[in-house]
């Protein structure tokens, strides 16, 4: 029965965004406890794997970040390709409202922590921080919605926060890349070139090409361009289908959701959101860098989502999803204010002084919290579908 029990909860929509909470207030209570000291000699203790000297070594901070996180993104270039090919991006006219609105909660946001911190260049660097939006975590608060939010309202959100981490991985490739070894990254084509082959000829096995992508990643990692991206890369190059008709990029998407939404994505929240909270004082608080995370997840997202649909529906290009009332789309736009990990992600990549990775946290957790709590009370105030009657277009 136990065993019956949580296999339930296991399954359950909102259980990976329940996780990540739980995950995350570990951090904040340890961070702020007794156990600092111990907290911080686990991120910083060094792991490394060499041969004759040569190899990696890093902190363990690291190894999660560069290392485990490039999984979480293998995930995710897999549901990229699945949906593409198959799913809810397949369709092109299917992607307008989704996609615009994706493009608009992100370029908002930017701007909002761009304005806050203009002319600082201390903290500019930050400016994409508040432009993601956290899948499970969003998807786990409208689950806890249940009934009350059209299932069309699901859809809309998960194509939304699908291609915002599109655009998160590309902002990623652009604009946060290291001083380039070229050497490296030319090295890191060959194990590219050979798993492209293996997908033109649809080979079944996928243990070589996931050989490759490890070779291809700490290539990639000596590179200065982020190691992360080479999961995405290898995850594109999964064969959809093999020669015997069977779909590895179902197989491997399968097989890693339950490790990746349960392990490697709650671990890194634990290592990343133990923010100090010791001696903090309202100044430190509405710093620009911690107020122009929060302001960006808060205002820029929902002004961008609600704008960009607004104007959609105004223009006669698209109309709300089946169902859907104004105070759905609302609180969806609150929800996609929920940054965590993602952002969380991006901030280690913008600073590595710690006091500025404190405020970080502190802006990403306080926006994030913030618009969760917001975007499930609008959802549960919302009428309910049978209520709703027909979408309004203006």
């Amino acid at each position: 029965m136990p065993l019956r029990l949580i296999d339930r909860l296991i399954r359950h929509e909102a259980a990976g965004g329940v996780l990540l909470i739980l995950a995350a207030l570990a951090a904040l209570l340890v961070a702020n406890s007794q156990f600092e000291g111990l907290y911080a000699t686990f991120l910083d203790s060094v792991l490394a794997i060499t041969v004759n000297d040569h190899g990696l070594e890093k902190p363990l901070i690291l190894w999660i970040n560069d290392g485990l996180m490039a999984i979480f993104f293998f995930l995710i270039g897999l549901e990229l390709k699945r949906e593409m090919l198959e799913g809810k991006l397949r369709r092109p006219r299917d992607v307008v409202l989704p996609g615009l609105a994706a493009v608009g909660g992100m370029a908002l946001p930017a701007l909002v922590y761009t304005l806050v911190n203009w002319g600082n260049a201390e903290t500019i660097d930050g400016w994409a921080i508040p432009a993601a939006t956290d899948i499970a975590f969003a998807l786990g608060i409208l689950a806890l919605v249940g009934s009350r939010a059209p299932a069309s309202l699901k859809v809309f959100l998960l194509t939304l926060a699908i291609l915002d981490d599109l655009g998160a991985i590309i902002i990623i490739a652009l604009f946060y890349t290291a001083d380039l070894n070229t050497t490296y990254l030319m090295l890191a084509l060959l194990p590219l070139a050979v798993m492209l082959v293996m997908n033109l000829y649809g080979v079944h096995r996928v243990a070589p090409l996931l050989l490759l992508g490890t070779v291809m990643w700490v290539l990639v990692l000596k590179s200065g361009v982020h190691a992360t991206l080479a999961g995405v890369a290898t995850a594109f190059l999964v064969p959809m289908t093999d020669r015997f008709g069977k779909s590895p990029v179902h197989r491997l998407e399968h097989g890693l959701t339950p490790y990746v939404g349960f392990l490697i994505v709650p671990l890194f929240a634990f290592a990343n959101a133990g923010v100090v909270l010791t001696g903090l004082t309202l100044d430190q608080v509405l710093a620009p860098l911690p107020l122009g995370i929060s302001a960006g997840l808060l205002l820029g997202k929902f002004a961008g989502i609600m704008g960009t649909v607004w104007l959609l529906t105004r223009l006669g290009m698209a109309q709300l999803p089946h169902g859907a009332t104004w105070s759905h789309m609302a609180g969806v736009a609150c929800l996609a204010g929920i940054g965590f990990t993602m952002s969380l992600f991006i901030g280690g990549l913008s600073f590595s002084d710690l006091h500025l990775m404190n405020q970080v946290r502190l802006g990403v957790l306080a926006g994030s919290g913030i618009a969760a709590v917001l975007g499930f009370t609008i959802l549960m105030l919302a009428p309910r579908q049978e209520q709703a009657g027909a979408p309004a277009t203006a």
